[in-house]
């Protein structure tokens, strides 16, 4: 029986009356609009639903295996009933995530990330799984495995995405960050000599041409997904761990915060593979243009970034890839601290803007930006499947990558080992202010390189395998929390819940915090911000509205997502 519209709105209101612990702020608006707009109050909605004990009172869709985490249809009423429910822990919508990719060039993004002489012969991540949570992956002969070419990187392939199987790409965004991780040149054809660079290895390779990809597609055929797919991909490659060695995963992907990342179930989700001994690698996100709360970019890093364990990454840029002199962040690469928590965050940049990687010329990205395309003739042969694109979706393979190389180096290596020496050994060079002018937009773009920007610095692969340093292993590499005390802002290693961690960076281990991020951007007794801002309290940025009291360090609404952006040039 449909409810009148006083009954839809009574129960709107006890819902969040009664029951705002377990109910997401975005579920207690959803319901409030429904009941608004005289929607039938036995429409069902899609939840995640964090429980203990046992489930009652509403049709499961999907339960998570080895979690206490569900997928439910449940209408208003069944809701209510949840939340009553003692043995239920906390009640999210099963949200959409997107990847985290720009709009759209920097030839070979490797000439600015360090890599040592010997890397293409010598350490190429050959035998490391590393699960690409995307829109899946075309396979062709930039995954074949040299020098025969005959077998296939890509060694597992599934799709998560509901009402769909297959497996390869139509969008488009997966098969670029494999590219970007994995891919290797060497066998798209045996005419492209022009190709060999001088030390006779394709140009056209990601960062570890040796590693085993396994293809987790979340994402549809516009780049559009569901919490629920990528929980369930993330929980396939902590079942397939052992079987295919993953030691990495990938999520160039992401979606607003809603909650703390100790209640959303995607932080919950990756917390459960980097527990397992994955490393989780994920984009900050695309939003650093977005002043909508007037912070200039300020806290707009998407979840799952914003979770302390994982590794996130910033997305870097250059005009001049032959030169570190040149390097700032990307304008548009999100900023932190995260809402809710104030983690710090990104923890590391590498390069994102306008990179080379390999797409299917059928994909929907394809036939959307035909400009970006990149023709090259070699011997007769015509190579069109090279393609540019910018953001921290593209920045983030060449961490995961990166870590790949280590981990082939020293299998041993922990998550927590291979984040904080991958930060620690970051180039911390970068100047304390940018100016970036972008032609597409005829914007200029004024900002710092500070923590909240830049986190640890840039990747400096070479560096990070040239270092026989381990934080042992029982230490964690947690991000650490930014705390506002009257307008000064410092660093700390705790955080609420979270009792008896034993973090590398505190005040009592050899790893400071001015090691890791550097003198330029924590100052004495881990200072991150004074109370007249470092760089002046009037500067024409107007950067001190980030610490007033009601956006960056309260419990606003989230920033509203910004238009995909040019790469910046």
């Amino acid at each position: 029986m449909k409810t009148t519209l006083w009954t839809s709105l009574l129960l709107a209101h006890c819902l969040v009356a009664a029951y705002p612990a377990k109910l997401s702020p975005d579920l207690v608006g959803l319901l409030e609009t429904k009941a608004a707009s005289r929607e039938a109050a036995d429409e069902r909605l899609d939840v995640i639903v964090q429980y203990r004990g046992k489930l009652r009172r509403a049709q499961v869709k999907q339960l998570f295996e080895g979690t206490q985490t569900a997928v439910l249809s449940a209408t208003r009423e069944e809701l209510a009933l949840l939340a009553e429910d003692p043995n239920v822990e906390y009640i999210s919508p099963d949200r959409e995530v997107t990847g985290a990719s720009a709009s759209l060039w920097l030839p070979d993004a490797r000439s600015m990330s360090g890599l040592p002489q010997e890397y293409d012969t010598r350490v190429t991540g050959k035998g490391v799984g590393i699960a690409v949570i995307d829109s899946g992956v075309t396979v062709d002969n930039f995954f074949r495995e040299a020098p025969g070419c005959t077998a296939s990187r890509v060694v597992y392939s599934q799709n998560f995405v509901a009402g769909e199987t297959v497996t390869t790409d139509s969008y488009g965004h997966g098969t670029h960050v494999a590219g970007m991780l994995a891919g290797d040149g060497t066998c798209l054809s045996s005419r492209l000599t022009l190709m060999l660079n001088p030390r006779g290895a394709a140009i056209f390779s990601g960062f570890a041409p040796g590693a085993r990809i396994v293809n987790l597609r979340a994402l549809d055929g516009r780049g559009q997904g569901r919490d629920s797919a990528v929980i369930a991909a993330i929980n396939r490659a902590i079942e397939l761990r052992t079987q295919y060695n993953i030691r990495v995963i990938n999520l160039s992907l992401g979606r607003l915060i809603q909650d703390s990342f100790q209640r959303d179930p995607l932080c919950q989700a990756v917390e459960r593979a980097w527990k397992a001994g994955i490393l989780v690698v994920v984009a900050a996100g695309n939003n650093g243009r977005d002043n909508s709360m007037n912070t200039r970019g300020y806290s707009t890093i998407t979840s799952p970034a914003n979770d302390p364990y994982v590794l996130t990454v910033g997305a870097a840029r250059t005009d001049d890839p032959s030169s570190l002199a040149s390097v700032t962040a990307a304008t548009y690469s999100s900023r932190g601290p995260s809402l809710r928590d104030q983690v710090v965050k990104p923890d590391i940049l590498a390069p994102g803007n306008l990179v080379i990687s390999r797409m299917n010329s059928a994909a929907y990205l394809s036939n959307s930006y035909p400009g970006n395309f990149m023709m090259f003739v070699a011997n007769g042969t015509n190579v069109n499947s090279i393609f540019l694109l910018s953001g921290t979706s593209m920045a983030t393979p060449a961490v995961a990558g990166a870590a790949a190389l280590l981990i082939e180096r020293d299998p041993s290596l922990t998550p927590d080992q291979i984040k904080a020496r991958l930060m620690k050994t970051a180039w911390k060079g970068l100047p304390a202010t940018a100016s970036v002018y972008d032609s597409s937009t005829d914007q200029t773009f004024n900002f710092q390189h500070d923590i909240f920007t830049i986190g640890a610095g840039l990747l400096d692969a070479r560096a990070a395998l040239a270092s026989t340093e381990k934080i042992p292993a029982n230490q964690l590499a947690l991000s650490p929390r930014a705390v506002n005390t009257n307008g000064t802002v410092t660093l700390t290693n705790t955080y609420p819940g979270l009792t008896g961690t034993n973090v590398v960076w505190g005040t009592n281990v050899v790893w400071g915090s001015n090691v890791v991020w550097g003198t330029n951007v924590v100052w004495g007794a881990n200072v991150v911000w004074g109370s007249n801002v470092v760089w002046g309290s009037s500067t024409t940025a107007g950067f001190n509205v980030v610490w007033g009291t009601n956006i960056v360090w309260g419990e606003s609404n989230p920033f509203s997502e910004s238009l995909a952006v040019q790469g910046d040039r």
